[in-house]
């Protein structure tokens, strides 16, 4: 990185160490964005009404949406809490989504991952599914319970990459990859002006795009922050958007 190098908002979560709140974001979404997308990483807290959203990603070249414990309060896509032992945080919810659809309209680049792969469905419209591994027709995609990191974010299943799609053409052709798999949720209706880009074999939704030619906003349900540099696939699109938000940078003469 340098003086130069793309500034990346990064939407903090919300936690109490002790009797005490922090507001916080996992070292592997820095390190990824430091190591291999070349960007500096700017967290931003989750004040939710309180952030000026539109302030805020005019200081920015790009967006990443991080995974997370918790889960997006099923009020904000109309549905009842089925499991209350499951966290939430309503700050967050608060603020991603507001930044979300303000980023998609200023057309910053916006990369989300698993809580915010569904996030950005969940602004454009869209619902999840509270317990993808309850039904009947699909499979268990929550990573195993009581292992070490190594064997949770190892290698799980394929998915299945939409032919012609972004992701496709980042990933250089290739038909489908090998991803890992740590989540209880996903998306069940899609929201609007959203595109597939890729599937697990039990049909979930596994990667979606906002519609349109010229602008990188991708999220994919899987984690390719986890040990980014030591993956293919991991560096081919964390390097996507870090050159995306390069050029958004050049482009507003920052």
């Amino acid at each position: 990185m340098n003086s130069v190098s793309p500034l990346v908002g990064v939407p903090c979560c919300t936690k109490f160490i002790g009797e005490h709140d922090f507001h916080v974001v996992g070292g592997k979404y820095i390190r990824a964005l430091a190591e291999v997308a070349g960007c500096v990483p700017v967290l931003i807290p989750a004040l939710g009404a309180s952030l000026d959203a539109a302030h805020m990603l005019e200081m920015v070249d790009g967006l990443l949406l991080t995974g997370s414990v918790s889960n997006i309060a099923p009020a904000r896509y109309g549905q009842s809490l089925l499991d209350d032992s499951l966290p939430q945080d309503a700050a967050r919810d608060e603020t991603n989504l507001t930044l979300i659809q303000e980023a998609i309209r200023r057309r910053v680049p916006v990369l989300g991952i698993c809580r915010g792969f569904q996030e950005i469905n969940v602004a454009m419209g869209g619902s999840l599914h509270q317990a993808v591994h309850r039904l009947p027709e699909m499979q268990d995609h929550r990573g195993a319970a009581g292992q070490l990191a190594e064997i949770q974010y190892g290698p799980a299943h394929e998915v299945r990459l939409a032919a012609g799609g972004q992701l496709q053409s980042i990933f250089l052709g290739a038909a489908q990859i090998t991803v890992n798999s740590v989540h209880g949720q996903g998306i069940d209706q899609l929201g609007h002006q959203l595109d597939v880009e890729a599937t697990a074999p039990d049909g979930l939704i596994e990667a979606i795009r906002i519609s349109g030619k010229d602008r990188f906003a991708l999220a994919v349900q899987w984690h390719p922050e986890w040990r980014a540099s030591e993956n293919r696939e991991s560096r081919l699109l964390f390097s996507a958007f870090g050159d995306a938000c390069r050029q958004y940078r050049q482009a507003r003469g920052a």
